[in-house]
């Protein structure tokens, strides 16, 4: 009875002190029955010591009380071991508190055991530990073995004191020099209150020590995990912990949403059983930001041509307007041409002409693409008797230096044959400057690099005074986010043009936008068709037989129109910028002698990230390498780009991660951890070029060179199912990840 009273007055004062807590934690207890606890864990103070013998007293009786329990078949055994550190102590009101506190009892280091029977050793319980090995602090879960109480028909309520187990703690304070003995500091566990629930007739489980290569199966069948959440309290000079939480509620792995945590996302993904590769998109449609546009609504004929938008700016502010930018970003405009912006910012254009850039780098290579020159709404078989879509033209190289020789002949050729025509018959005169002379052979001078910024210095400063979300590179560019180079999307790209040179129908890699100047002297056209199209265009590309994504193509514009397909035209002048918004569909064409230059950049908006991750999907299914590593740039701007389906892909990535993580555990296969170095780039798989993040699964190709090829799990496995020879490495920590999800702040964009 005095126990009995002692305790409830103990529950009470816990209770009313319960708000002056600062320390809680989390144990884990696997089972396969759901086991309420409400009983409180009382630490003594050095204050106590004197009460300990007193204690002990009561211990003695309580042993007898347990003997006579076991010859009426109530034996039980329940062992729990809690291994307390700080990773896995959580403080949700003062951190500071937590730390002091387990620093005055050196609690941070112990293993606590609890018997019905006789207490272990605290050496012989760290021997059956599970190695570390491959495993995270979310995997350090403490285990529970089965309550054996020999009885089928009911549940019996103990109400017996458990052993007191000294745990032998050394702590040594730097100031003082003082050692403090493993006496200073004992554990109670009262628990009268402990119900459990009555298997079948069992023998008594014995205590022989537990073989680590059987803890996998408990973690393999069914089980159940109950949460316990200990608050320390302080109550008349003695401080214990409340229990206040009993059962961990887990969250299926289908419920899981960006309103979940990283630990719940974790979580979920260890208590589901993935037999396959997990395969879950990276998208969810809830989150698609992309305009309203029927396809099934009939466009008359004449709206079918649309009005290009068009902005004229007065002044240098202009350019600079915020105006700009969500009009250039907006889903509905497909295509933005800003006029005479190299006037207005008064930018020295005369920097990319055939002239400065032959004086500047005469030997830089330039790709070379020969062509067929043809009428820019037409595109003839190689026999000239039909219209069609493939668009073909054969690869080779020369210089800057070389091209502009043919360049400058080919102009100058051009005006003969108009000063020779000059006396023949109006019917009769062929300009060659007109791209209607079908069947002529020209070349087009394509993808010259002007990355180097020692070689092409003042070109690429003259750039910069262009507004902030229009340049090669700025904060606000995902691009800029990818931590290495990718030629012609975050560098600068020239094209060399003669009348008739073409760029051929396509999608910028991974949807994203891009910024086109003409430098002049001559004109281009362009074609262009919003995003929502290009299913349609992909149709017509497989019904004449090229590949939409790798093929090249030139769409004849009385197919798209049959189709209901709005195709916007237009001219560009020398010194008037084309921004080309996320996913549109163009093709271009040089109506004159002209150069150009090209760039990509990835607004920090949802709709230019919502199109290029599904074209990185897309790119997986039909196995066409991503230019633009999604995964790993969603990663490096999580704290930039404060968006839904950005955080919608982290928790994707996570699961992943996690999942094929476990099954490598699982299987017994080793995880090397290999941190990143700066500027490393991202990692595609060596057979099918999909992107690889974080696991890498790398082999020798050749053991004398030391060269490494990083593959995918399909491709490693496809040469070997066990993985016998493939190293796994590992690039972040889960931890890594998850604190930087945890870390992500949704706001809302409106461009």
């Amino acid at each position: 009875m005095e126990n009995d009273t002692k305790e409830k007055r103990e529950g009470k004062d816990t209770e009313s002190s319960l708000l002056n807590g600062s320390l809680s934690a989390k144990l884990r207890l696997t089972t396969t029955h759901t086991t309420p606890f409400t009983s409180l864990i009382t630490v003594s103070t050095k204050e106590e010591r004197g009460i300990k013998e007193e204690t002990q007293q009561h211990i003695g009786t309580d042993r007898k009380r347990k003997q006579k329990a076991k010859d009426r078949g109530r034996e039980g055994e329940l062992k729990i071991k809690i291994k307390a550190e700080e990773g896995s102590v959580i403080c949700p009101k003062s951190k500071a508190n937590e730390k002091s506190g387990l620093g005055e009892r050196d609690v941070s280091s112990s293993v606590l055991v609890i018997s019905r029977n006789s207490p272990r050793p605290l050496k012989d319980i760290t021997k059956g530990q599970i190695p570390q090995e491959n495993q995270t602090q979310h995997g350090k879960d403490i285990q529970r073995e089965k309550v054996d109480t020999g009885n089928t028909e009911k549940k019996i309520i103990t109400e017996e004191k458990e052993d007191i187990c000294e745990l032998e703690n050394k702590t040594q304070d730097r100031n003082t020099n003082t050692k403090i003995s493993s006496s200073a500091s004992a554990i109670t566990i009262n628990t009268s209150k402990l119900c459990a629930s009555t298997l079948a007739s069992k023998p008594p489980s014995s205590l022989a020590p537990v073989d680590p290569l059987k803890l996998k199966a408990l973690s393999m069948g069914l089980s159940k995990e109950l949460k316990i959440l200990l608050i320390k309290v302080e109550s008349a000079g003695r401080q214990t912990f409340n229990i206040s939480e009993v059962e961990e509620q887990r969250i299926p792995l289908s419920k899981i949403s960006i309103e979940n945590t990283a630990t719940d996302v974790i979580r979920a993904c260890k208590g589901t059983r993935v037999k396959e590769k997990f395969k879950e998109s990276f998208l969810l449609p809830a989150f698609s930001v992309k305009p309203s546009i029927s396809i099934e609504t009939p466009i008359p004929r004449e709206k079918l041509n649309p009005p290009t938008p068009s902005i004229y700016l007065e002044s240098k502010r202009d350019a600079f307007s915020p105006v700009l930018l969500q009009f250039c970003t907006d889903p509905k405009n497909a295509v933005t041409v800003i006029r005479g912006l190299a006037g207005s910012l008064r930018l020295n254009l005369g920097l990319f002409s055939t002239k400065s850039l032959v004086e500047a780098n005469a030997e830089h290579a330039v790709e070379v693409r020969t062509q067929v020159q043809q009428p820019a709404d037409e595109n003839w078989d190689p026999s000239g008797s039909a219209q069609t879509w493939p668009c073909e033209s054969s690869r080779s190289h020369t210089t800057i230096a070389k091209y502009a020789q043919y360049q400058a002949s080919s102009f100058q050729e051009s005006l003969q044959e108009e000063k020779e025509s000059e006396n023949e018959e109006e019917g009769e005169q062929v300009n060659s400057s007109d791209p209607s002379a079908v069947g002529k052979i020209i070349k087009f001078g394509t993808n010259i690099d002007l990355s180097d910024p020692k070689r092409w210095k003042p070109q690429l400063q003259e750039l910069l005074k262009l507004p902030a979300f229009m340049r090669v590179e700025s904060s606000n560019n995902m691009l800029s986010h990818v931590g290495h180079t990718i030629l012609g999307m975050n560098t600068v790209q020239l094209y060399m043009k003669v009348p008739g040179s073409r760029t051929p129908g396509h999608q910028e890699n991974n949807n994203f936008c891009s910024v086109n100047i003409n430098i002049g002297p001559g004109d281009c056209e362009w074609f262009a068709v919003h995003e929502h199209y290009w299913g349609a265009i992909n149709k017509f590309c497989e019904k004449h037989q090229v590949d939409y994504l790798t093929g090249s193509w030139w769409p004849v514009l009385e197919d798209l129109y049959s189709s209901n397909i709005p195709v916007y035209r237009f001219i560009q002048r020398p010194g008037d910028l084309v921004w080309i918004n996320a996913g549109t569909v163009h093709w271009v064409q040089a109506v004159g002698w002209c150069n150009n230059i090209a760039w990509n950049v990835g607004p920090l908006n949802s709709y230019q990230y919502q199109l290029a991750l599904e074209r990185f999907e897309w790119n997986v299914v039909k196995k066409v390498k991503s230019i633009v590593p999604m995964i790993h740039v969603s990663w490096n701007v999580a704290r930039t780009i404060k968006i839904n389906v950005s955080l919608h892909c982290l928790m994707q990535s996570i699961k992943h991660i996690q999942i094929l993580r476990d099954q490598l555990v699982a299987a017994g296969k080793k995880i090397c951890y290999q941190s990143r170095v700066k500027d490393e780039p991202a990692y595609y798989c060596n057979e099918c070029d999909v992107e690889v993040y974080n696991l890498l699964f790398v082999t020798s190709e050749n053991s004398s060179k030391k060269s490494y090829v990083v593959h995918c799990e399909d491709c490693a496995r496809a040469k070997s199912p066990l993985l016998a020879g493939v190293v796994v490495l590992e690039q972040y920590r889960i931890e890594e990840l998850m604190k930087t999800y945890d870390s992500f702040t949704l706001v809302s964009l409106t461009f």
